[in-house]
């Protein structure tokens, strides 16, 4: 295997390590080899280039079969990095490498684990009942790749900001979230504001003609505001929720909280091949970087969906998430998911966990 390895900025060195860990094990049991390739790209890109992604990232990206990352960018307030020009912030480079790969469908699983449920923020009975979605955001279109400028018009500053989908932007995004319903439990909820935008009425049209084209998987609509909050009411309802740009990026961000920690939520973004970007949910946490207490089990729950999605090796990717279920069960536990009786570990220790029990 052939894998990118985008450590980025803040703690995305420490938990992309402890994937490489996990990785590694999983490659010594299941008698496959691994060969990585650094990439630099975000603020350390900014740091020795003087732009968050160059071309050579790109292409070296490019020549891989998949590319694992940690966290891009900063504190926005205090780097130095966000008093550059939009186009050469870290993130910048993020959207960069997503419309260069082409990797138009964001997965982003959403699991309540038994043992973190006392770390979830809901009410027990809402708890106890558990969920397990998964996200698919269409992730190259919409609000933050149209087109965007601020100008001075009849002496006021006025920002604009185009929201534009075309019918097959959609559709390509639709029928990853069907395939994927087909593989759980045939339920789709596809998540839109059509009362409103017309963007979202071409949205939902296109998404009952591909509906169509899978009579056993159950569709239904919902507007975003009512989607919101319904995350928090029922999540247990949910099996896939199909949804835009810039209203994905903010439901699964919910929907990674109420399972206790974003540092539990991995992702997955893919292209029309197997080709595919693996990274936590979370960010680059600033504050805690270089500390080794951040959680990597996103990270390496992102690893698991790489073995399974790009290399069609599920048994090796289920052998992840079993070990850290186990880790779990055995009382394991990083301070942000730490709860009165278990036993808190440090970044490195969580991996190595893990990475024993593969």
């Amino acid at each position: 295997m052939k894998i990118g390895v985008i450590a980025g900025d803040g703690i995305g060195p420490e938990v992309v390590r402890e994937a490489r860990k996990v990785l590694d094990a999983s490659a010594s049991k299941n008698g496959f080899s691994i060969d990585y390739t650094d990439i630099l790209m975000g603020g350390c890109s900014i740091d020795r280039y003087g732009i968050p992604l160059t071309d050579e990232a790109i292409e070296a990206a490019k020549s891989c079969d998949a590319v694992l990352m940690g966290s891009i960018g900063g504190n926005t307030t205090t780097s130095p990095w966000y008093k550059l020009p939009p186009e050469k912030r870290p993130e910048a480079g993020l959207l960069g490498i997503r419309k260069a790969l082409n990797l138009f469908a964001n997965l982003r699983p959403s699991i309540l684990y038994d043992e973190l449920k006392g770390a979830c923020p809901l009410k027990s009975s809402i708890a106890d009942a558990g969920f397990d979605m998964i996200i698919v955001r269409e992730l190259t279109g919409g609000l933050y790749f149209g087109e965007r400028y601020t100008r001075e018009q009849n002496g006021l500053t006025t920002a604009v900001d185009t929201l534009t989908y075309s019918e097959e932007e959609i559709r390509r995004c639709a029928v990853k979230a069907f395939e994927i319903a087909s593989k759980r439990r045939k339920k789709v909820t596809s998540v839109d504001k059509a009362n409103v935008l017309d963007s979202s009425r071409l949205w939902r049209k296109v998404t009952e003609e591909v509906a169509k084209e899978y009579p056993d998987i159950e569709l239904s609509h919902m507007l975003v505001d009512n989607a919101a909050m319904q995350l928090v009411k029922d999540p247990a309802q949910f099996d896939v929720i199909f949804t835009e740009n810039m209203f994905g990026d903010i439901l699964s961000d919910e929907a990674a909280e109420i399972t206790g920690s974003i540092g539990m939520l991995s992702s997955a973004s893919l292209n029309e091949t197997k080709f595919g970007l693996y990274e936590p949910s979370g960010g680059s946490a600033p504050d805690i970087a270089g500390k080794n207490i951040a959680n990597p089990i996103a990270t390496i729950l992102s690893a698991a969906m790489m073995l399974k999605f790009t290399f069609d090796m599920d048994k090796a990717g289920s052998d992840i998430e079993a070990a850290v279920k186990t880790v779990l069960k055995e009382g394991y536990r990083t301070g942000d998911i730490m709860s009165d009786g278990m036993k808190q570990v440090n970044t490195d220790e969580m991996g190595t966990l893990i990475a024993e029990r593969i």
